[in-house]
């Protein structure tokens, strides 16, 4: 109950390049997300995230204002329109853990 072993958990893949494990519980989803340096992201994202990376360098273009996070780097996104977001893998992959809403 008070632990997850994402080990455990099966990946999806939802787009070519990228693809996820995820737990939800009361209101609140966990996941490991990697992305190939491959992966172009369709829209543009308007969900809030919390995280940080794991491994590898992401980037995330915020309407033409490209911030770059390296591993062990914080990434916070609050929801809405004004933070909408297009992320990247700048290595050839990056692997992210992510706290969201479910």
């Amino acid at each position: 109950m008070y632990a997850i072993d994402f080990d455990e958990l099966q990946w999806e893949s939802p787009m070519p390049g990228m693809r996820f494990k995820s737990f939800s519980r009361d209101g609140k989803k966990l996941r490991i997300v990697e992305f190939a340096d491959e992966f172009v992201e369709p829209h543009w994202c308007e969900k809030g995230h919390m995280g940080i990376v794991l491994s590898g360098e992401f980037e995330i273009d915020f309407k033409g204002k490209i911030v770059r996070y390296p591993e062990g780097a914080a990434i916070f996104i609050p929801p809405g329109a004004p933070h909408a977001h297009k992320g990247r893998a700048v290595t050839q992959a990056a692997r992210l853990f992510l706290v969201e809403e479910a």
